[in-house]
């Protein structure tokens, strides 16, 4: 298997509209994506020396991106220091070398997936559009992004029963929605 490379003259061209679909579900607001993604550069930039070239470029600007989310939530999260994320890689500055446990490119799709996919992306944000603050948010923390349970309770204050009706709530929602706009068609 031939080592993967680096080529940060082309990230901007190559990956920022794929990050970007990737960071709007996850995030409120298109100004905090594009933010997150301009810090997802500037940190693969300064650890680029810790890429191996086992994982793909894309696949490791997503892993850098995704922790640059969590790091986001825990900024805005009003009970500092409570919620506790799990995620395995190592908090310093290597931060691109943690990675490398991940080879296979999960997004690795062909251009008709990338369209319907795309297409579905879409709709998923407007559904999601239609959900309130606080349960589009904790809907993406919990479905998206994969937070534990105790993590989301802790950030938001909030039981963990009273956590699966707002997700219940929330899939409900979402059902309805994308049956009157993505399952129509």
């Amino acid at each position: 298997m031939s080592k993967h490379q680096l080529d940060p003259t082309k990230w901007v061209d190559l990956y920022s509209d794929y990050l970007f679909n990737f960071t709007i579900v996850r995030v409120s607001g298109s100004e905090i994506a594009k933010d997150l993604i301009s810090e997802t550069f500037l940190a693969g930039l300064k650890s680029k020396d810790n890429f191996k070239g086992e994982a793909s470029e894309r696949t490791w600007l997503i892993s850098i991106l995704k922790r640059k989310i969590i790091d986001h939530y825990r900024k805005i999260n009003s009970n500092k220091g409570k919620a506790e994320v799990r995620i395995s890689y190592k908090d310093d500055e290597s931060e691109g070398d943690w990675l490398e446990e991940r080879v296979s490119d999960p997004f690795d799709k062909t251009a008709e997936d990338t369209m319907e996919n795309t297409e579905l992306g879409l709709a998923i944000i407007n559904c999601l559009g239609t959900l309130n603050e606080k349960q589009a948010t904790i809907f993406k923390m919990k479905t998206i992004d994969n937070f534990d349970t105790e993590a989301i309770c802790n950030e938001f204050n909030i039981s963990a029963s009273n956590l699966w009706v707002i997700i219940h709530r929330a899939r409900k929602a979402m059902a309805e929605c994308m049956e009157k706009t993505w399952f129509k068609n």
